[in-house]
């Protein structure tokens, strides 16, 4: 939080006379090795292509961009009191990518579907755990939306980020866990975690035999982790159209398309006006989702 309360202060972008005449900055607010890395390192590779310039991940400098993700700029906002910033503090460039979510419990839980687990829990008030990224992630919000949803308590484990959460899970140190499906898959299909289902809208191709949680009968239980990057309040349009095309270009290659396929990530490209647009409907859905959830952090 600091960190990205801090970028808000740089200088902004004044002219888009030779754009870009120097090395170009992408900020990544999320652990390294986590699918938000990953895709940052395979645009930024590309763009420099297209750009003539070097993209790299370091500490801002003012000629910078971020990475922006449903944790970061769409709960944060919402659930800290203080926060002081929000999407639309920042200018839109360009749409990255949606990950499919599983919900995923470990085999210790004699459970094999939402409805089962729904009902052990309800058995069991309070026995279950369900671990998290860290408090305001997504994985928090999705494990108390599930809660709340189904009128059943479990207990919080916050972790601090996905790779520790899942650890925790492997060991038994809690039993159920949201998180990407590129994380989970390997260790369902070996058997060492279960899926119970997706949380996208569709089933996904990744793994056709989990249900949705809508087809779990969870209407409108509907959440993905998107990302997408945002420059400067104040960078001209001229400068954001340009990096939305070199990132669109990036999206294009088979290699990025590859990866994100991989990873269980979906290529959203959009222009700034386009993910204005995404990002406003984002927000509505997850203010509807904190206000179920009830989650406040001062």
């Amino acid at each position: 939080m600091p960190a990205l309360l801090a970028w808000l202060a740089l200088l902004i972008l004044q002219s888009a006379q030779a754009f870009p005449d120097r090395p170009i900055k992408l900020v990544v607010p999320s652990p390294a090795g986590g699918p938000p890395d990953i895709m940052a390192r395979l645009l930024t590779d590309k763009m420099a292509a297209a750009l003539g310039q070097p993209i790299m991940a370091a500490e801002p400098d003012g000629y910078t961009l971020l990475m922006g993700s449903t944790s970061t700029l769409l709960i944060a906002p919402l659930i800290y009191r203080n926060a002081g910033y929000g999407p639309e503090t920042f200018a839109p460039v360009a749409g990255v990518s949606e990950t499919v979510e599983v919900l995923t419990v470990h085999p210790s839980v004699p459970v094999r579907s939402v409805a089962e687990l729904v009902v052990l829990a309800k058995s069991q008030p309070g026995m279950l755990r369900y671990g998290s990224a860290g408090i305001g992630t997504l994985p928090h919000l999705e494990g108390e939306l599930l809660k709340a949803r189904a009128d059943i308590e479990m207990m919080h484990v916050p972790y601090r980020g996905g790779g520790p959460a899942l650890v925790g899970l492997l060991g038994g140190e809690v039993q159920v866990f949201f998180s990407a499906a590129s994380q989970m898959l390997p260790y369902i299909r070996d058997g060492r975690l279960r899926g119970l289902a997706v949380t996208s809208e569709r089933r996904s191709p990744l793994a056709p035999e989990l249900p949705t949680m809508v087809e779990s009968g969870f209407d409108g239980f509907v959440t993905a982790s998107i990302n997408f990057i945002v420059a400067p309040p104040g960078t001209p349009i001229s400068i954001r159209e340009q990096l939305s095309e070199a990132v669109a270009g990036a999206l294009a290659s088979a290699q990025v398309k590859d990866a994100f396929s991989r990873m269980g990530a979906k290529a959203e490209q959009a222009s700034p006006k386009e993910l204005s647009s995404y990002v406003a409907q984002q927000q509505l859905r997850w203010a509807k989702i904190v206000e179920t959830t009830r989650i406040s952090i001062d």
